[in-house]
This record gives structure tokens, C-alpha cells and sequence, in this order.
């Protein structure tokens, strides 16, 4: 899928239901950056195995996982439970763990809309458009990759030279479509 494609099937629909202080250029580099370091926008579940096969505990274009921050979390946090809440209702979702995450592998707007809601959890202002580190500070925090917790430094540094490349398409992308 491309960022054009994702923005107008996912994250624009996603926004539209979320409360309009989340929508921002900030918000929409975020998500598309993060999309683009989880799964390209080509895997709506985690690739695991060699070789690869769609069979991990992650789904969506943000592979999120049943128990994680943008499952579970933002259910109960309670800064983004009531809107959670409303977007479960909007997009036709029984609000338990399961059917979240079973929902979240063909839904775009409903992933997308977890994934704005797990940054609104943070308690830092989203970084500017140029803080290419500060958002990558940022994904840290929030989705807390497997890659960097395990990984030593070269896969650290490998994981940190894709977020950049990464937050550069996404904020051009952001920035052509604004």
C-alpha cells in the first residue's frame, strides 16, 4: 500500500472519528513513520519463521499484539478510554482484547486510530517535524520494538538508520499532502 493510499483508507477516516485535537502534521508523520518501520504497509500480521510467513503475534500495518499498548492499553488508559470507546462503536467492534485485534488486521481506520490514541498516552508533546530523534524517542517509548530490546549495537544502529529514512518519506509525504 502506498503512504497516499494508507492516509486516505486509514489514517484520514481514523481521524475523522478521533477528537480533532489529535489531528496534526505531527500525529500524521508519527503514524506513518511508524507504519513504515513496522510493516512497510505490506504486512497486515507479523512476519515470523524462515522463511517468512504472516503467522506472528502482531497485527495490523502497526502490528500491534492482543495484550500490547494499542490493544489493551488504550482501552483502559484513561486518557484515550473514552475515545477508544467511540471508535470501537463507529467501526462495528466488540470491546474486548480479542475482537480488537482480530478487527485490527483488516481495519485500517480502526488500526490507525489505536495507534493515534497509544501516542496520545504518552506524557511528552508530540516532537516537531524535524525531530527526527525526539520521534524516534518517541516509537521507543510507545511501541517498544523487540528489534532494540534485543537487539545488539549493530541492530540498534540498523533499526535507527531505517527510522530515519523512514520518518523522512513519511514526513515529505505528510508535508506534499498538507
Amino acid at each position: 500500500m502506498t503512504l497516499d493510499q494508507i492516509i486516505k483508507t486509514g489514517i484520514a477516516p481514523a481521524m475523522a472519528l478521533l477528537p480533532a485535537s489529535m489531528d496534526s502534521p505531527r500525529a500524521r508523520v508519527m503514524l506513518l513513520a511508524i507504519g513504515l518501520q513496522e510493516s512497510g504497509f505490506q504486512h497486515r500480521r507479523q512476519l515470523v519463521g524462515s522463511p517468512p510467513r504472516p503467522a506472528g503475534p502482531a497485527k495490523s500495518y502497526w502490528q500491534a499484539e492482543q495484550g500490547g499498548g494499542m490493544v489493551h492499553g488504550v482501552r483502559l488508559h484513561v486518557s484515550t478510554r473514552v475515545a477508544a470507546a467511540r471508535l470501537y462503536a463507529a467501526r462495528g467492534v466488540a470491546v474486548t482484547d480479542r475482537a480488537i485485534w482480530d478487527a485490527i488486521e483488516r481495519d485500517d481506520a480502526l488500526a490507525a486510530g489505536l495507534a493515534r490514541l497509544l501516542l496520545w498516552t504518552d506524557p511528552k508533546v508530540l516532537p516537531a517535524l524535524e525531530d527526527v530523534h525526539g520521534a524516534f524517542d518517541l516509537y521507543l517509548r510507545t511501541w517498544r520494538p523487540g528489534a532494540w530490546e534485543r537487539g545488539g549495537t549493530k541492530e540498534r544502529q540498523e533499526l535507527k538508520v531505517r527510522w530515519i529514512r523512514n520518518h523522512d518519506m513519511a514526513k515529505a509525504t505528510t508535508e506534499v499532502s498538507a
